[in-house]
């Protein structure tokens, strides 16, 4: 990436959040920044970098977006209404950044889930639709509804831009967590497709978190949210850190324990291990932060055998306290096993479907055969495994389920430690 793309993509939810707050007309404006990117773009190579390039970048998208609106007035046969609707002067570019204000729009609560998140990597990332739509491997066409729709809800709300009121705030930064969690949770552990993770779509959810962190700091009291913000971007850089060594020569995944520890990140996990440090001790502890301590677990052990699996367990413990979903409880079925053996493990697994706290699928399956297999159930695990790689919708994850049956019935060194594939243990699920 260029260093000009680099300050456009950084620069365009500033100028969209701009041209929003003096305008309104959400989509028509998003419409022209797009328009001033590329113009920018096109000119700055050749040209260079004007002086104040978010100025510049103002000034374009409200030229532009003038055109626009004159233009849908002419559609809709209301020339003699359109002097009215010039713009008025645009008061001088502030240093103000809007980002975060867009981000909280784009995640609303009144969006549906898929439309916060598409409307956020449009909107916020800087993304186009035809690469939001790669990124989710729907066609453009299908992506270009989704965000549209999602406009159209905005639109129709009334919803002011502007900062959500101290009342309410909670709330709407709970939904902007969500929306970068599954973000990175996809561009890590790509849920389909030929690819393993998805670089660009966690890539981009480092940077917004890094964004919403720079805005929501931790403060003294732990009660502005500054701590879950600080938990997540921790949990972020903590498992991307693992990235360079979780992907094989071919693009097989490697499992944990099987991974050379040398490649990790050592820069992003001092980062994310000094975040949570400062983060644990301040206010309410949430479950982005504890799910930051245990990847910190993982990420500060210099073998897989010197893993403190008794520490996990507690903190999954306590994660389990304040998020009782499957996902969490088949981690911490994990950890158990890990910590006491695979009979415990096995055990707890069986309580838990009986409760009915745990789904059928990919993952239900894998960890099973994870178990069996370390239980010395060989048949048992290879079954399982089968199943989990046939549910899985991931081809990387497919042909290593495959492999983990291959291999289940000859000696393997390190079985006793091993991870099962694609759980909350190796980072965020």
């Amino acid at each position: 990436m260029t260093t000009v793309e680099d300050l456009l993509r950084a620069l365009a939810p500033q100028v969209l959040g701009a041209l929003v707050r003096r305008y309104g007309h959400f989509d028509t404006a998003e419409d022209a920044v797009q328009e001033a990117l590329l113009a920018a773009a096109t000119q700055w190579p050749a040209r260079g970098t004007p002086e104040n390039p978010r100025a510049w970048l103002i000034t374009v998208a409200s030229r532009r977006l003038t055109d626009l609106l004159r233009s849908d007035q002419a559609r809709r046969r209301r020339e003699d209404t359109v002097a009215q609707w010039t713009l008025r002067e645009a008061p001088p570019a502030s240093d103000a950044d809007d980002s975060l204000v867009l981000l909280f729009l784009c995640c609303h609560p009144s969006l549906t889930t898929a439309g916060q998140i598409a409307l956020t990597l449009r909107a916020v990332g800087g993304l186009t639709t035809a690469e939001v739509a790669r990124a989710f491997l729907v066609p453009e066409d299908t992506m270009a509804r989704r965000i549209s729709r999602a406009k159209k809800t905005i639109k129709e709300s009334g919803l002011p831009f502007a900062a959500p009121a101290p009342a309410d705030r909670d709330a709407r930064l709970g939904a902007v967590l969500h929306v970068l969690y599954l973000i990175f949770t996809e561009g890590y552990a790509a849920t389909s497709g030929p690819r393993l993770a998805r670089t660009d779509l966690s890539g981009e959810a480092i940077r917004l978190a890094r964004l919403l962190h720079g805005l929501i700091p931790l403060d003294d009291d732990g009660d502005t949210g500054g701590g879950e913000v600080a938990g997540l971007l921790a949990l972020m850089l903590l498992t991307d850190a693992r990235r360079p060594a979780r992907t094989g020569p071919h693009g097989e995944l490697v499992p944990m324990e099987e991974q050379d520890r040398s490649l990790w990140d050592r820069d992003l996990i001092a980062e994310g291990t000094a975040l949570i440090t400062a983060a644990l001790p301040r206010g309410a502890t949430g479950p982005y932060q504890l799910q930051a301590a245990v990847a910190a677990v993982h990420d500060e052990a210099p073998t897989a055998d010197a893993t403190d699996w008794a520490q996990i367990e507690a903190l999954y413990e306590l994660l389990t306290r304040i998020d009782d979903g499957p996902v969490v409880a088949l981690n911490h079925v994990v950890a158990v096993a890990m910590a006491r053996g695979p009979l415990a493990g096995l055990a707890m697994l069986a309580e838990l479907e009986a409760a009915g706290r745990v789904v059928a699928g990919q993952r239900l399956h894998a960890v099973r055969a994870h178990l069996l297999e370390r239980a010395g159930d060989t048949a048992g695990a290879r079954e399982h495994y089968l199943e989990a790689a046939r549910l899985a919708t991931s081809l990387p994850l497919q042909r290593y389920l495959v492999d983990r049956a291959d291999r289940v019935d000859s000696p393997a060194p390190n079985r006793e430690h091993g991870d099962p594939p694609n759980t909350a243990t190796e980072g965020p699920a």
